[in-house]
């Protein structure tokens, strides 16, 4: 119904607005499709989106709650979408804003939310932790290549390999690397890789493609083969923007399978060169060596005791006989002092021995064991002993005659 209005009587705005607001609430909700090129997520329990045409310059703002868009999965700028709107008007700012009830990704964007899904899911169980990923052999005995018969991926990786390293050998498993049966005949091949002892690094390549065609390299069953995996595994599928969830289990990730080639193998022409360059480092510092030895010799020969080394014998020589006489000297000292007090010594001994008494003219008087020492140990008729300087005697007491006391 039309309001009345005039430039003399106008309406006022509120007026028009919640008419607006009216109008536009009749409106039921609609199922629309278009591209999120923007997410706005703040702490509130509302969220904004812009939702842009996928062919023509038109673009809106929808208003979803937190739930509706966690329901959608992981949605990433990008990602076409339908969505289940409802248009409105807000009255204090008379903005035509879309509210969403329910969003659902399509085509490639529901390809993205569930390969995104799968990947937080995996992500979640430490199957892309880089602390067990797994070096790389500086150059592996064999080069095991899971790819397409035939295929450009396989052809730039054999050809990038031989200009690299000649001698590299491979062992090669052709599959399928697009459609249902890839997963099956890509996870027999790696069986096979594995369980083959000369393997030591296994390359997974294939060109570039579109998403429903890469499909099989983030498929959950192939990622746990591979990170179940002993031998190190490099991913090289499609371009540089092409990232499946494959290479992100990978012990490397190779932009393409050029880029797979080159780090596989080293470069022989830069190998030469680097051992060449170390050769000559090595004999340089060998030659400065021997010539810092060499000086260091001539600096010793021109020292004066190697100039003349019987001049330091000679030193010593004649310091060793000065202190051996000087110890001759003290050794004959201390011999005749030591002399003289012997000689003193058995002068004493002699003065006090029992041979000197009897050499005075005394004799030594003993009746059996015993020395007598007085008439009053004999009487008339005992059989005594007498010890003189020459010999013994032996005699009969016929009398005993005490003398006196004064």
């Amino acid at each position: 119904m039309a309001l009345p209005n005039s430039a003399e009587h106008p309406q006022p705005l509120r007026i028009v607005v919640n008419a607006t607001r009216e109008w536009v609430d009749r409106l039921g909700p609609v199922w629309v499709e278009g591209q999120l090129i923007e997410i706005k997520r703040r702490a509130g329990a509302t969220q904004f989106l812009t939702l842009r045409d996928t062919l023509a310059e038109v673009s809106v703002t929808i208003s979803a709650s937190a739930a509706v868009l966690d329901a959608a999965g992981p949605l990433t700028e990008g990602t076409v979408v339908a969505a289940w709107v409802k248009p409105t008007v807000w009255s204090k700012s008379g903005s035509l804003t879309f509210e969403c009830r329910e969003l659902r990704p399509t085509g490639e964007g529901r390809l993205l939310a569930a390969i995104e899904q799968r990947k937080r899911m995996l992500q979640a169980e430490g199957l892309f932790a880089p602390e067990r990923k797994r070096r790389l052999p500086f150059l592996p005995r064999r080069i095991g290549l899971v790819t397409g018969a035939g295929s450009a991926a396989e052809s730039d990786v054999l050809q990038n390999v031989a200009r690299r390293w000649p001698a590299a050998r491979f062992e090669i498993r052709h599959t399928l690397v697009q459609g249902p049966q890839a997963v099956e005949q890509i996870l027999a091949a790696l069986r096979e890789l594995e369980a083959d002892p000369e393997v030591e690094v296994v390359i997974v390549a294939r060109g570039g493609g579109s998403l429903e065609d890469l499909l099989p390299f983030s498929d959950e069953a192939l990622i746990r083969a591979v990170f179940a995996m002993r031998t190190p595994v490099v991913s090289a599928i499609g371009h540089e923007s092409d990232t499946p969830i494959l290479d992100l289990v990978a012990d490397l990730r190779a932009s393409t399978p050029t880029d797979a080639a080159k780090r596989v193998v080293p470069d022989a022409a830069e190998q030469a060169a680097g051992l060449a360059q170390t050769i000559g480092r090595g004999r340089r510092a060998l030659l400065a060596r021997i010539e810092g030895e060499q000086r260091r010799l001539a600096e010793l020969r021109s020292r004066p005791v190697l100039r003349e080394p019987s001049g330091a014998i000679d030193i010593q020589t004649e310091r060793l006989g000065v202190l051996q006489h000087r110890l001759q000297r003290v050794v004959s000292g201390q011999l005749r002092a030591e002399a003289g007090e012997l000689h003193q010594v058995l002068s004493r001994m002699r003065a006090l021995s029992p041979q000197a008494t009897l050499q005075r003219g005394y004799a030594i008087v003993a009746q059996g064991p015993q020395t007598i020492t007085g008439v009053g140990q004999t009487a008339v008729g005992d059989a005594l002993t007498v010890q003189l300087l020459d010999g013994r005697l032996a005699a009969e007491v016929t009398a005993v005659e005490p003398r006196e006391p004064n």
